[in-house]
């Protein structure tokens, strides 16, 4: 049986359903419902040429969003691998619309590393003037360098202070990671604690409606220091952390574990959670 195209889509996803994370199989197959099914769902397999693909794309190219048309490109040609593995297909025409696609240009997230203009960053982050949350939750981020969205999010439940750990999983490389508190963060936590610590959140929201903050709130206190994205950003206390560790001479590897940067080889990964964590635990704290 060929089938049309919607038929093979809605099989290869199926397949592939158990080796995906629930959100990620959602965001697939909502891509194909809104992008996708629309063009060619009815169509024959063998019926798609490269010319229906490159026009359901055209929209998505024109607004810019290139990073969702490199994706529904690739899903497009997994379906039809999957449709020519079952006898389904004989050939597969996105590819020569791969190239069709205009590369992303890749913007980096603005960051302070030089020191001294480091430690003026510093000072000026502890002489800010807003809710102690957002003082706290802005102190803290260059102690542990995680994702912004990671550090707002944080859990009390994944916290042991007694330990100084900070345990959680990432959901962007899906690996468990530790993050080693230094005394610093540690005392951050601990002025936290009598404020929220009954909640889930560490750095709840300021509207009391059991989320986190807001994604904005650390930009927006670095904008009120007079820091704009094209010197300062909340991702750009990793790349600061990068920088000086190593300048200083930390392990490579240890910095990249500690920043979570999922090494390519993703079976060694999954058993190197706290890989170089004797080091990370000096390396904190330094």
């Amino acid at each position: 049986m060929i089938g049309s195209f919607k038929e093979a889509a809605q099989d290869w996803l199926k397949s592939t359903q158990h080796i995906t994370r629930d959100i990620t199989h959602q965001k697939k197959a909502a891509r194909f419902e809104l992008h996708v099914y629309p063009a060619i769902g009815d169509r024959r397999l063998g019926d798609v040429k490269s010319s229906d693909i490159n026009a359901l794309l055209q929209p998505l190219i024109k607004l810019q969003k290139l990073e969702t048309a490199h994706r529904i490109r690739a899903e497009i040609s997994a379906v039809y691998a999957y449709a020519i593995t079952h006898d389904r297909a004989e050939y597969e025409p996105s590819q020569a619309v791969a190239k069709q696609i205009p590369g992303q240009k890749v913007k980096n997230r603005a960051a302070i590393t030089e020191p001294r203009d480091i430690g003026r960053l510093l000072r000026d982050m502890h002489g800010y003037q807003g809710t102690f949350i957002v003082q706290m939750a802005l102190r803290f981020s260059p102690l542990v360098f995680q994702r912004p969205g990671e550090i707002r999010q944080m859990q009390w439940a994944d916290v042991d202070l007694n330990a100084k750990e900070w345990r959680y999983f990432v959901t962007k490389t899906e690996v468990n990671h530790i993050v080693p508190l230094s005394t610093q963060a540690v005392d951050i936590l601990e002025a936290m604690r009598p404020l929220t610590g009954g909640w889930q959140y560490v750095f709840p929201s300021s509207r009391n409606d059991g989320r986190p903050m807001s994604d904005n709130t650390i930009r927006t206190a670095l904008r009120t220091l007079g820091y704009d994205n094209d010197t300062m950003t909340p991702h750009g206390f990793r790349a600061m952390a990068s920088t000086l560790l190593n300048e200083q001479g930390w392990t490579p590897d240890a910095i990249e574990r500690q920043l979570c940067h999922l090494p390519k080889d993703k079976v060694r990964a999954a058993y190197n959670r706290a890989g170089y964590l004797d080091e990370r635990r000096r390396m904190m704290q330094a």
